[in-house]
């Protein structure tokens, strides 16, 4: 028995008519309707000098329209990126930057900053992490112990120096130089800063087990102390965290000069150990005082790699491990050149996080991922960021930590608490229907 064409919208023979493309559920025109049709009303409207405005009352069509002002030079870093970063990646830039100042930097946001590659030693701990943390912009960090080593330098008064990619790196091991791609410097560099940090870690409030942001925190005291005795100013972001209270942790702490170090004194008998689980715990209290304060919690991801999931763990250890009930950071921002589609981390999009507890689906619409070369962003995010919104009050969160960690316990201690006792004998299980 043939099938019925009845209500097929088919011709005769259940063919559908040539160019009978189906028409707008809207019952308007649309591109999917009969080309013909279209082009001659097209070319009706031309010979009338008729403008073609119909389309523009879709809701696809609701976005600022590509016309940018003329770039003359006269233009501020806010205003280049406000009227010409309108598509690709410099609208996604310019959608961080929104995000940033509009949302994250609200008083009741609390903003975590997670950093990899190596920004200090192109100077941008300088340029514009130290402003940011002393704007009260970023209010606790998670680095790679690099990062934190390569910002001693300056804080030393030891020198890095522009230099050329394609030199010979056997010429330079000759010469006794190292090269971090373009930036050159003196090996001894390299063991000055080796020799400041064993000498410091010897010292008797070492002598104990202790959080990275401890460890931290009395390194900067010492690196601004240095930097007082030289006269050279706040060239170090050890040095800035520990003036503004800012925690820094780092999730690797052996993968780097400074865990090195630690453990070459270790052999000599040095007490000196930098405790995960109290990391793990304290930045999980951050954001958790967070929550539980009335505000929100965001993070900036510079790159990806370890700091970005110690940074993004932070929720499922409250919610998963912990069995705090919460529901995902607020806000996320992240400058990254990783492709999502290797499956690594570091390219992994805020709606996977979803599915990890790490962000609170309710708040996608306040994600953004900016597909660009962190060197490049950070510096106009932060001039973005000091044009369009005013320095915030510190918040200090390194002298808060034992109070935002008994928030943490007590949570816990209820979550974990012995279900009540059944009240009946009986042992079998209900069963499913």
């Amino acid at each position: 028995m043939a099938k019925s064409s009845k209500g097929n919208g088919a011709g005769e023979g259940g063919r559908r008519e040539r160019g009978g493309f189906k028409s707008s559920r809207h019952g308007k025109a649309s591109a999917a309707g009969p080309k013909a049709q279209q082009k001659l009303a097209a070319e009706e409207r031309e010979k009338r000098g008729q403008q073609h405005t119909a389309h523009e009352a879709s809701r696809f069509l609701k976005g600022q329209r590509i016309d940018p002002r003329r770039i003359d030079g006269k233009e501020t870093v806010a205003d280049l990126i406000e009227g010409t970063y309108l598509a690709y990646n410099a609208a996604r830039l310019r959608e961080a930057c929104q995000l940033f100042t509009g949302k994250m930097l609200a008083a009741d946001v609390t903003v975590g900053l997670s950093i990899t590659g190596a920004l200090t030693p192109a100077g941008l701990g300088m340029s514009a992490l130290i402003p940011l943390i002393e704007g009260g912009f970023v209010d606790w960090i998670i680095s790679t112990g690099a990062n934190l080593y390569h910002d001693t330098h300056f804080g030393l008064g030891l020198a890095m120096h522009r230099g050329n990619a394609q030199e010979s790196d056997v010429v330079l091991r000759e010469e006794g130089v190292v090269r971090i791609y373009d930036i050159f410097f003196d090996y001894d560099v390299l063991l000055s800063t080796d020799a400041f940090f064993r000498k410091i870690i010897t010292g008797k409030e070492f002598q104990r087990a202790m959080s990275s942001a401890e460890f931290h925190n009395l390194c900067g005291r010492y690196v601004r102390e240095r930097e007082k005795a030289l006269g050279i100013g706040q060239k170090s972001l050890l040095s800035a965290a520990y003036a503004a209270g800012v925690p820094i942790y780092t999730s690797s702490p052996g993968d780097s000069s400074i865990g090195m170090n630690i453990a070459a004194l270790a052999l000599d008998g040095n007490k000196l150990v930098l405790d995960p689980n109290s990391d793990v715990n304290e930045t999980a209290s951050i954001v958790l005082d967070a929550k539980r304060g009335g505000g929100k919690s965001g993070v900036m991801i510079l790159g990806g790699g370890s700091p970005k999931n110690f940074m993004l763990q932070t929720e499922p250890q409250i919610q998963e491990v912990l069995g705090i009930d919460e529901k995902g950071h607020d806000y996320f921002l992240q400058i990254t050149d990783a492709r999502p589609d290797t499956g690594g981390l570091s390219g992994a999009t805020p709606a996977e996080a979803v599915s990890w507890g790490k962000i609170d689906p309710d708040r996608l619409p306040d994600a953004v991922v900016c597909y660009l070369d962190s060197t490049v962003a950070l510096p106009l995010l932060t001039s973005y960021a000091f044009a369009r919104h005013d320095v915030r009050p510190l918040k200090r969160l390194f002298d808060r930590r034992e109070a935002m960690m008994s928030r943490l316990r007590e949570e816990y201690e209820k979550s974990s608490a012995a279900p009540p006792e059944i009240g009946h004998t009986d042992s079998k299980l209900p069963q499913h229907r």
